[in-house]
């Protein structure tokens, strides 16, 4: 079993849309074999559920999605992931002094894996959800092509 960690900055905005759209990806092709789930990097929203411009645009586009709580990421629980994915540099740097050394292989930025890679926008500061997402689907539509 393959195991996904998105992660950003608050768990509120782009690693759960990033985690709702990956698993809808994932349903329509048919895998079973891979698990996915979103995480902070920081205490700001910790308990806090989707934002609200995030669950607006995954109904707009047909991407199911559940009530959930944002939690802190630690090393111990990224050490259980295949994949630590972060949607802009900043998150990668958090990752990457977060993480066991041995760990460090494991840190990606989403948008790497698509054709035109740059940071992912977050729509808690530009209020653009639009311009998120389609860069949050092209990211996981070019990381579902390249999983094992």
């Amino acid at each position: 079993m393959t195991k996904i960690l998105f992660v950003c900055h608050g768990n509120i905005c782009r690693s759960p849309m990033a985690e709702f759209v990956m698993k809808e990806l994932l349903r329509r092709a048919g895998r079973t074999d891979v698990e996915v789930a979103s995480a902070a990097m920081h205490t700001d929203e910790i308990g806090s559920d989707i934002h609200y411009g995030t669950r607006a645009k995954l109904r707009e586009q047909g991407i199911p999605f559940t009530s959930r709580a944002a939690w802190l990421l630690t090393a111990a629980k990224a050490r259980e992931y295949d994949y630590l994915i972060g949607m802009d540099a900043y998150n990668v740097a958090d990752l990457r002094r977060l993480v066991y050394p041995e760990d460090r292989n494991k840190i990606y930025r989403l948008p790497d894996f698509a054709d035109e890679p740059r940071d992912i926008a977050d729509p808690w500061y530009t209020g653009n959800f639009d311009v998120t997402y389609a860069d949050v689907l092209a990211g996981c539509t070019a990381l579902l092509e390249q999983l094992p």
